[in-house]
Parts: C-alpha cells; structure tokens; sequence
C-alpha cells in the first residue's frame, strides 16, 4: 500500500467526526466542525446531502481554514470536484459514485481516498486496489438514519471479519453510541464515527469526553 504523506496523521486518531447540519441543534455545519476541533478531534468529514454546489463550497472553504490551521485531516464526502477545489485531505466515496480509479485520477497522488463497504465481497474487493483507495468505511455496524439511502445493518460480524482478514485502515461508522461504543471497539475498530451522537449533543466537548472515557 502506498501510503500518501498526510495519511499518518489520519491514522493516529480515534473518533472520525462528520457534520450532519439537519441533527447539529442549529449550529450549523462550521461552528459544529469548531466545537468537534475544540473536542480534540483529529478527522473532519465534510458530508451534505441537501444543500447546493455554491452552499458546500463556501461552508468547505470555511471548515479547510479551521482545520488547516489546526492540524486536522479534512476529508470531503462524495464530491471529487469539491474536495480538490478547496484542497481537502481526502475524499470519501460509496460503492454507487465514480470509480476509485477515476477517483484517483481526478484526485492525484497525495490525496486520501477512503470507500465505503458493506460486505465482505466489498472489503476483498478494496483490498485489491490499496494504493489506490486508502482506507474502507465498514457499515453500518448498527440501524441508523442519518442517511436516507442507507443499506440494512451489516453488524459485529462483518466488522470482525474486516478486523481479521483485511490490511487496509477501516473506519467503523452506522448507529454508534456512547451506549454501543465498546463493543465495537472490541469488535476491532481502532477508529470509529459517531454522526448524530456528536453533532446532536448540547456540549460536544463534554460528549467526546465522554465518548473517550469508555474507549479507554
């Protein structure tokens, strides 16, 4: 695996946050990306189903100056031509978008590519081309509604055989609280995103905190 030159800080990390303006009680998707940097948080996700070209370019060059300036990897969900336009860290892409190869066309050498799955015919499958994808999404561990095409649970099982049969980095996401956060670390998440769990709580800080102190 060819591993690109900001990849390391993304894999020194524990909590993967990604914005969901519609569950941040207002905030709206900067100030809550502020809070999440203030918690300590290390990886940004940028995703936005519902908004406009123009309205995602603004709210990413805002959210690329914070975590610029503060050392934070900074990734862009879907949108290859966004992500390159306000120089995201990376992009983070579905089994149903452009191919990771054209991804990586378009995305050039350095930038972080990371690619959602969901089974493990789709693990093997990213395995395959590491070097040219980064890392893999597994999920949903659990039910979740923060996105509205989303596929059933694929559950504890499918992330322990990730675990145990695959080199790539993976990030486990879908349905995960402060109540089932352990179990998907004993699972073998080593990283793990919480959506609605972080950008809905009334003190981000105080909830990553708390988020931590079970993980540790």
């Amino acid at each position: 695996m060819k591993y690109r030159s900001n990849l390391s800080n993304f894999l020194a990390t524990d909590i993967y946050g990604i914005t969901a303006d519609e569950y941040s009680r207002g905030r709206g998707n900067v100030e809550t990306v502020r809070q999440m940097v203030e918690a300590g948080i290390k990886v940004i996700q940028y995703r936005e189903k519902h908004k406009s070209a123009r309205q995602m370019y603004q709210e990413c060059t805002a959210i690329r100056e914070i975590t610029r300036r503060c050392g934070i990897t900074f990734i862009v969900n879907d949108h290859i031509d966004l992500a390159v336009s306000v120089c995201a860290d990376g992009v983070h892409i579905g089994q149903d978008d452009l191919p990771p190869q054209e991804v990586r066309r378009l995305a050039g050498d350095e930038m972080i590519i990371g690619l959602s799955t969901h089974s493990p015919a789709q693990a093997r499958a990213a395995s395959d081309i590491a070097g040219i994808i980064d890392y893999i999404g597994v999920g949903p561990i659990f039910a979740t509604r923060t996105k509205r095409d989303v596929c059933r649970p694929v559950g504890l099982a499918y992330l322990e055989y990730v675990a145990n049969n695959i080199s790539l980095p993976f990030v486990a996401i879908g349905g995960i609280k402060e109540h089932n956060i352990r179990l998907v670390r004993a699972g073998g998440a080593g990283i793990i995103s919480l959506v609605t769990e972080i950008v809905g709580a009334p003190d981000i800080p105080a909830k990553v905190s708390a988020l931590r102190a079970v993980l540790s």
